[in-house]
This record gives C-alpha cells, structure tokens and sequence, in this order.
C-alpha cells in the first residue's frame, strides 16, 4: 500500500533533517581538521570556540605557538576562541596575505614582511607601538649548528670559508631567516656596516663556494640538515637548542652541537594584528597574551630569548653561549641608512628599511649575488 500525501511529506521532512544533520556534521569535522594541531596524533585541539583566529606565521616558531595557543585558551580573555594556523617562509607568508589569505594575527621573521602590509592596508602604521618592545615578543641569535663533536673545528664565521665546508641556510628571496644568517656574518665581517665590501666578498665567497643546499625555509633547513646535508647550519639559535635536544632520541649519525660565534646578530620576530580581522578584540588580546610572563616562560622553554626584563634574568640559563658583540637591525640600519636624507624628504633611513634595500631588495647587493650564484 503506497503512503498518502501527508505521510510522504512527513517521509520528506524527515530525510531533509537527517542530511543537515549530517552536513553539519560533515562541516564540523572539516573545521576541526583545518585547526592546525587537531589532526596530529595526540594533538591538543585548538580549533573550537564561538570565535576564531587565524593565525599565519613564519615556520620556526611552530613548537611556541604549539604551546602558547593552548596556554591562552586557558584564559578568560581566549576560553572560547578557536585558532586555525599557517607556518611557511616568511615572505611567501606574507605575499600570501597580501594577497588577502585570511588572517588575524601575523608573527614573521623579518619587520619587512609586515611592511608588505601596511602598504597593502591590512596592517596599521602604528603597529609597533600597539604592543610591547616594537611588537616583538620572542626573539632569538644566530647560531651555528654543526654535526656531534665538531669535526670540522667551526668556531667562527671565517670557519665557514674552509675548503670543503658545506653550509645549508635558506634562500633570502623567500625566507626571512636567511637574511638574518646572512647578517650576523656581514655585521661581523664589515664592522656593523661600516666596510660593507668586506662583508659582500664574504657573502660571495660563502654563497658560491659553500653553500650547495638552499631550502625555501628556516625549518626546511633544519630538515636537510637533520636528513644528514651539510656540515653546518646556519640557524637560529631556537633551532640550534631544538636539534640539540633531539639527541636524546637521535642516531649516532644524526647528533649535534651548536655554537654561538663571538659576534653574532640579535633576531627580532615582530607580530601584528590585521585591522581587517571579524575580531578584532580577540585578535589584541592574543597578542597581548604573548607579552605576558606566563607566555615568556613558555617561549624561553622552547628556546626563544624571552624579551620580558624579569623572565629575561630568570631563564638566562637557558641560553649558554658567551656573545662579545651583538649586532643589532638598528646599529646596521643606522650605518647603511647614512646619507640617504636627500632622498627622504631631509632625514636619514633607520632600522629594517636602508638594510633591507641595501641588501635583500630586488636590487640589493646580496639579491644580486644568489641571482649570479656567488659573484658580485
């Protein structure tokens, strides 16, 4: 017997309430997978809440943020705040939201890769000084990490330039580590700027005898050079603490060690909110989060210098190595920048700009040196 007109639609209404059902479902499970660490074995979910952030950011700090996120959540400001996360080079990063990938918050390695934002409007000018320390939680120093016992006796960067010595650091045109690795010997070899041609011989010699590996990240780095590339890596020093603790569970062949040169350079790592976020308040408040002393400690333990003074003094610990000189963005600015007045509108280039178009821009004489591989 065939069911009548009222059963048929009762039939309808309830096979359309079962596919929502299941749509819903379905929505939900995809959310959570696009959730940065809910489909890891044994990852903490950090994707639900009644509001979300997303997160984009250079690859290193991965293992901070692993931490952190789950640390603010915890929080009456982020209980219910849900992140969704992208690592990657820094500057591809960013190019991608420029290009308008969404984004709340943005943590990258270098000052210019924010800068690529406030051009496009996605970043306030003032953005340096809506949080602490000109927007930079964590930082770092460049290191040296090298394989289990030092057999090829690095100490210092002219180490580098030793006959056989092969180096692996990212490609400058994509990450922002790589340009902080380049600095610190550049800084070191030209006296802050001050002899830029010895610094640039340096640069040329080492690009086109020495380095035979050019991943797209720092993290790639850290992965070829775990894969057994290289003799040295050039790196941050988080990443240098990071693989020196892997030894506990590393091959005998797969061990390392790190060393800190005498004169090396301070790595800054500044994050910004994008002022076209739906949440503007939860995006401020987790960026304030990171400043808090409870988020330095977790950034210490991870191995990124803490820029809080008191966790600064409590942590030291942390990072052993004895640095005679620390070269910073704003002595190399400040020596680069000499003389460009006339050109901006009466007053000298400072900080990231005079470095970053003196060296890594598209005519900067380091851009120059990858393009020909090695030569000036």
């Amino acid at each position: 017997m065939s069911a009548g007109p009222a059963a048929r639609r009762g039939i309808r209404r309830t096979s359309t309430a079962v596919l929502v059902s299941l749509l819903a479902v379905v929505m939900v499970v995809v959310a959570g997978c696009g959730g940065g660490s809910t489909d890891e074995p044994g990852g903490v979910d950090i994707s639900s809440g009644d509001r979300h952030l997303d997160l984009v950011a250079y690859a290193v700090p991965k293992i901070g943020f692993d931490e952190i996120i789950p640390a603010f959540r915890e929080t009456p400001a982020g209980e219910d705040i849900g992140f969704s996360v992208s690592y990657g080079a820094s500057g591809d990063q960013s190019r991608k939201v420029a290009r308008r990938v969404p984004a709340d918050v943005v943590n990258f390695s270098v000052e210019p890769d924010i800068t690529r934002l406030v051009k496009a409007g996605l970043v306030d000018e003032d953005w340096k000084k809506q949080a602490p320390n000109n927007s930079t939680p964590f930082g770092s120093v460049v290191a040296l990490v090298v394989r289990k016992g030092n057999p090829k006796n690095i100490r210092d960067w002219a180490d580098l330039l030793k006959p056989g010595v092969q180096v692996v650091t990212p490609n400058p045109g994509s990450s922002g580590s790589a340009k902080w690795n380049l600095l610190a010997p550049f800084a070191a070899i030209s006296d802050g700027g001050r002899n830029p041609q010895a610094g640039l011989d340096y640069v040329s010699e080492l690009v086109r005898d020495h380095i035979k590996v050019v991943p797209k990240s720092g993290r790639e780095a850290t992965t070829a050079f775990e894969q057994g590339q290289g003799d040295v890596l050039i790196s941050y020093e988080n990443e240098a603490i990071m693989l020196d603790r892997a030894n506990a569970t590393a091959g005998p062949d797969n061990e390392v060690e790190y060393v800190i040169p005498p004169q090396t350079f301070k790595i800054e790592n500044p994050v910004a909110v994008i002022n076209t976020s739906d949440d503007l308040a939860g995006a401020r408040s987790f960026v304030d989060f990171l400043f808090t002393p409870e988020a330095q400690r977790i950034w210490a333990e991870q191995g990124f210098r803490p820029v809080d003074p008191a966790v600064i003094a409590e942590t030291r610990n942390l990072f052993p190595g004895d640095i005679a000189k620390l070269w910073t963005i704003a002595e190399l600015g400040k020596v680069l920048g000499a003389g460009t007045a006339e050109e901006n509108n009466g007053k000298d280039l400072t900080g990231w700009k005079p470095v970053d178009d003196a060296l890594f821009g598209k005519k900067g004489a380091i851009t120059k040196i990858y393009d020909s591989g090695g030569e000036q």
